[in-house]
């Protein structure tokens, strides 16, 4: 009896899990355009640079002022809030320059 029940839960999982793949909801992508923590520029964890992406990150944090902590802590939270969000899909060179990123930011603000 108990093997009936593990096949019935198992098919309704998997059909649960179909369901949500129909509307996916984006609500990280939400995070980082509407965020209070900051206005991005958009498309700003896209640039090529490391310090580019510190200082645009750094301009923002400093010119928000709907954020709840220190501007450091807003601007390198959101970028770790990205790089986790995007988990394996990041590829490794974006990765790496993001990475290098927050290194910058600690430059930026003067916390070696």
């Amino acid at each position: 009896m108990a093997h009936a029940r593990k096949t019935t839960h198992s098919r309704k999982t998997a059909a649960r899990k179909s369901t949500r793949r129909a509307a996916p909801k984006r609500w990280s992508q939400r995070v980082t355009k509407e965020s209070d923590a900051l206005d991005l520029k958009q498309g700003v964890f896209k640039l090529t640079s490391a310090k580019k992406i510190a200082a645009s990150l750094k301009r923002s944090a400093e010119h928000s002022a709907r954020r709840k902590s220190g501007a450091y802590r807003s601007a390198l939270s959101m970028l770790t809030f990205y790089i986790n969000r995007a988990g394996k899909t990041l590829p490794q060179t974006q990765r790496t320059r993001l990475e290098r990123a927050k290194v910058e930011l600690k430059r930026a603000f003067g916390r070696e």
